[in-house]
């Protein structure tokens, strides 16, 4: 059999088409594809520091290895619980660029960031905000992801000891520290820095948990999940179904 009209009006094939594209599975986060999006959101404790390094690694693996300086603001919260900056501490591509802006409040870090993002003379920009402020709502993560968009700088900003809450970033995580691997080497020796990422919340990739490796380039492996036992530890080795 054949036919000589198309068997849907061009509006409505329009519409099939745009049904089966959303419908098609989205791609798989991996290093190397931070580049497109100019916004993300690290969830993590206090006590670790592991937020900053994450937010520092995911900068590198962007590709930012110009001569351009970068920005670190911090409200006075975020310096009281994890510290300042300490630059020998920090990569060796990024230690002599670095701009840190102390802020007293949530809202003068929030100003410091926006202004930050429309520098283009910027590399990146870095934010570390403790807990769920007022100032932090929809509306100020939304005139950050504008103004990273708008002017093409990364924003990393960085939620210690904060609750999941709503927000316009691309990319939200959720970090801890993982065990390093042993140097191959000296085993007694410091790993790599490493963390265990929950990409929770995505408009581009799926969703997923990753063990992240900061050796020499930024590594990413899947995740397993956590054995029943620990779960039934953590429950206080009480049977589910007790009342």
């Amino acid at each position: 059999m054949t036919f000589s009209t198309p068997l849907f009006h061009p509006p409505v094939a329009r519409g099939f088409a745009a049904v089966a594209a959303a419908a098609a599975p989205a791609e798989r986060w991996r290093p190397g594809l931070a580049s497109a999006c100019r916004h993300s959101e690290i969830f993590a404790p206090a006590n670790e520091a592991s937020g900053a390094g994450a937010a520092l690694a995911l900068a590198l693996d962007r590709g930012d290895r110009s001569e351009r300086p970068w920005l670190w603001v911090q409200d006075k919260a975020a310096r009281r619980l994890a510290g300042r900056p300490y630059r020998p501490g920090l990569p060796a591509a990024l230690r002599d660029r670095l701009i840190h802006v102390a802020a007293d409040t949530p809202q003068d870090a929030l100003f410091a960031l926006e202004e930050g993002l429309r520098c283009r003379d910027l590399g990146f920009v870095i934010g570390e905000v403790a807990g769920n402020p007022k100032p932090l709502n929809l509306t100020a993560s939304r005139r950050l992801s504008l103004a990273a968009e708008k002017h093409g700088i990364p924003l990393w900003l960085i939620r210690l000891d904060a609750a999941r809450d709503l927000g316009s970033a691309r990319l939200r995580w959720e970090v801890r520290a993982a065990s390093s691997s042993p140097p191959r080497w000296n085993p007694q020796a410091a790993g790599a820095p490493a963390w265990r990422a929950q990409l929770f919340r995505a408009h581009t990739y799926q969703p997923g948990t990753w063990i992240l490796r900061d050796d020499a380039k930024l590594r990413a492996e899947p995740a397993t999940p956590p054995h029943s036992g620990d779960l039934v530890r953590a429950a206080g080795a009480r049977p589910l179904a007790a009342g």
